[in-house]
């Protein structure tokens, strides 16, 4: 399924009040530009949300923290309480990925065992793999277009980000997910979804394992024992990290150590800001690019509409 470009990757937040703080943060700290945002107006409240949310590129990476709201806070809500138990530190909801042809992708990931579900009217749109399908990923499978997304435009180039914000970022490197094992990892990514393996190598706290994901590395992460990483796969489960490559390591490390921000990590390999004051969530930055890595870059673009028509 290597056809597949990474549309979002998404987290939730419990309460909508924090939601503000944490799009400021990504907006302030990581250049992150909004697109789209779904809010609950006067104007909007006929359209009955379950929850809020800002669309926002962070380079060519979509990202959307999302906190229930409006019928998303009644504590019958099925999205609500999806939000509620999916909201705590390094826990993250999971990945969207774009196709072409959804008939041909449910097909094709029913034939590999598969359960898939549909929401309601939404069957020509998209479907979802529960998180406990793919060790801890909700993968969401989809054939809309993104409200607002700028990489459908042929025109489009995210070196705003890389040459204009002090973090220098290019592109999404990786997603990490902590895994049991390689052995579990390979069984499900490789065998099952048909995702080409890269490489294997050890990490600071890791065996890694890395699987070609439609235009990025889902980076399968099995934890020494007593690490962080281990008890995220024993605890937490689905995705532990995303990295970005940067242009400049030791110049995004200064910058980030200039906003009093604590740094974790090392800067010739990769480093973060400490979950702790980046909203629960730990992104890794580096300048280096792991042996047998494809180059940074979203292939959304190959979604866009053929020159001369409008994207709208």
């Amino acid at each position: 399924m290597t056809e597949m470009p990474v549309a979002h990757i998404s987290w939730a937040l419990a309460d909508n009040r924090e939601r503000p703080d944490c799009d400021a943060f990504f907006q302030d700290v990581f250049g992150a530009e909004a697109v789209y945002e779904m809010l609950i107006t006067p104007e909007t409240e006929h359209m009955r949300f379950d929850r809020e949310e800002s669309l926002m590129m962070v380079g060519d990476t979509m990202i959307i923290p999302i906190a229930p709201a409006g019928g998303g806070e009644d504590a019958l809500s099925p999205l609500g309480n999806m939000l509620r138990r999916s909201a705590q530190p390094m826990r993250w909801i999971g990945v969207a990925l774009k196709v072409r042809d959804l008939a041909a992708a449910d097909a094709r990931l029913r034939a590999a065992g598969f359960e898939l579900h549909y929401d309601p009217g939404m069957e020509q749109h998209y479907f979802l793999i529960a998180r406990h399908q793919a060790l801890g990923m909700r993968i969401e499978v989809i054939r809309q277009d993104l409200p607002n997304d700028p990489r459908r435009d042929r025109h489009w180039r995210p070196t705003k980000a890389r040459d204009a914000h002090p973090l220098g970022i290019e592109g999404l490197q990786a997603i990490g997910l902590s895994a049991p094992s390689l052995e579990e990892a390979r069984a499900l990514f490789a065998d099952r979804f048909g995702w080409p393996e890269l490489s294997v190598r050890a990490l600071p706290e890791a065996e890694c394992a890395a699987f070609a994901m439609g235009d990025t590395v889902l980076e399968a992460l099995a934890g020494v024992p007593g690490s962080d990483v281990a008890d995220h796969a024993r605890d937490i489960k689905g995705i532990y990290s995303l990295v970005f490559k940067v242009k400049d390591a030791r110049a995004a490390a200064d910058y980030l150590s200039g906003r009093g921000l604590d740094l974790i990590g090392d800067v010739s390999g990769r480093f973060a800001i400490s979950p702790e004051q980046a909203h629960g969530r730990l992104i890794w930055l580096t300048e280096q690019t792991p042996e047998n890595y494809p180059p940074v870059g979203s292939r959304m673009q190959e979604f866009a509409p053929p020159e001369g028509v409008s994207a709208a």
